[in-house]
């Protein structure tokens, strides 16, 4: 394009030149009219040329002032640049327009409720998944769980929390049923106690008593543990009832201010801990469940996948049909985006500033002119053309005139 802009250049000097030199020979008046057009076109190339030039670089590489403007004025064109994007595209009020218009609860809502999409997107989400779990190491999810979970739990004393725990179900009454049932079991194991008991005789009785003897001592005495465990089974007041509820409050009571219970609480709490099944809960946890999931990830048919699946489309169907839904997660959106760019807009728009300056003064003139050049070049072309036609105006006003 400069090639051709300097040509319209050329042909006029070329056509002025001839006419001057027709002119010096006596030639037609005519030939004036075209002289007076190619001199004005003449200029006007030159004059654009000029301008053209002076935006990128010195004409002819003199320093005159003014000149080189983008060259000089780099910075301050990204700066200028960022603060047009931020105030008119970044503002609260161009955001909240456009995310409106986008309609971006119902159009997700619309596309999530088709099954494939939903699947679609519950293959991604495993991949996700699958993706975090892999990339973490056993060693510190190990480790995290051990200190928030084990550790935790074997930290604060296990008999002040435990008494205070057995004592609100005492008040609540809610031990009455495990006694109850600790009651009819008893009672349904003397039913068939008979053989135990008669074996028991056989074993510890003396040599010298007779065998109907300790047949008649069994079977009293299975009658009377039969009739023993009926009546506590059927007397909610029964002193044997009575006397487990007065132990449970005093052990309650002692395992929140006794030190001796405390303490042997605190006992079978380190047994408990030291135990290598405690001991090595968060590996084993932590290895059932990063199995679990990889294997759920992996196959489309398991229930992971297909739950998932289920509650995209749920959550679709949610947003395609309820208009109050769509409304209160547009609005969620807009505040989001809004806030993004009041907090952020500045940090957004400066990715632009400091490209720019970091831009090297030479190589970003020659972008620009490379990028808008060809227009620029126009700009010279039509100097000569419009030129031309102005001169040719102005010279035929005159002869008219004078």
């Amino acid at each position: 394009m400069k090639v051709v802009a300097t040509g319209f250049l050329l042909g006029a000097t070329i056509v002025f030149l001839l006419c001057t030199w027709a002119q010096s020979h006596g030639a037609a008046p005519w030939v004036g009219y075209v002289r007076a057009a190619a001199e004005a076109g003449m200029v006007g190339a030159l004059a654009d040329w000029f301008a053209v030039t002076a935006l990128f670089k010195h004409p002819l590489g003199v320093p005159i002032p003014h000149t080189a403007i983008i060259k000089r004025k780099k910075d301050q064109l990204g700066e200028g640049l960022g603060d047009f994007v931020r105030e008119n595209f970044m503002s609260s009020e161009v955001i909240e327009g456009k995310v409106r218009e986008a309609e971006v609860a119902g159009r997700m809502g619309r596309w999530l409720a088709h099954p494939t999409n939903a699947e679609r997107v519950a293959a991604e989400a495993s991949t996700v998944l699958r993706v975090l779990v892999e990339m973490l190491r056993d060693d510190d999810v190990q480790q995290l769980l051990d200190r928030m979970i084990v550790k935790r739990v074997a930290e604060p004393q296990w008999g002040p929390p435990a008494g205070r725990v057995l004592a609100s179900m005492l008040e609540a009454g809610r031990h009455e049923a495990v006694i109850q049932l600790l009651a009819d079991r008893a009672f349904e194991w003397s039913l068939n106690a008979g053989d135990t008991i008669e074996r028991v005789i056989e074993r510890d009785s003396p040599t010298w008593t007779p065998k109907w003897v300790d047949g008649l001592v069994g079977e009293r005495i299975h009658r009377e543990l039969m009739d023993f465990t009926d009546k506590v089974r059927r007397n909610p007041e029964h002193e044997i009832r009575q006397s487990a509820n007065k132990f449970l409050v005093e052990f309650a009571d002692d395992l929140q201010h006794d030190e001796a219970t405390i303490a042997r609480a605190e006992k079978v709490k380190d047994e408990v801990m030291a135990r290598e099944e405690v001991a090595r809960a968060a590996e084993t946890a932590w290895g059932t469940a990063k199995r679990i999931i990889l294997e759920s990830v992996e196959d489309p048919s398991s229930a992971l996948r297909v739950r998932v699946a289920d509650s995209v489309v749920h959550i679709g169907e949610s947003l395609r049909d309820d208009p109050d839904l769509r409304t209160k997660v547009d609005n969620w959106i807009v505040r989001a985006a809004k806030h993004l760019v009041e907090q952020y807009g500045t940090e957004i728009t400066a990715v632009i500033t400091e490209t720019i300056e970091r831009w090297d003064a030479d190589e970003a003139s020659r972008r620009i002119e490379l990028h808008v050049g060809r227009d620029l070049q126009f700009i010279r072309i039509n100097g000569t053309v419009v030129g031309s036609l102005a001169g040719l105006f102005i010279y035929s006003i005159a002869q008219l005139l004078f």
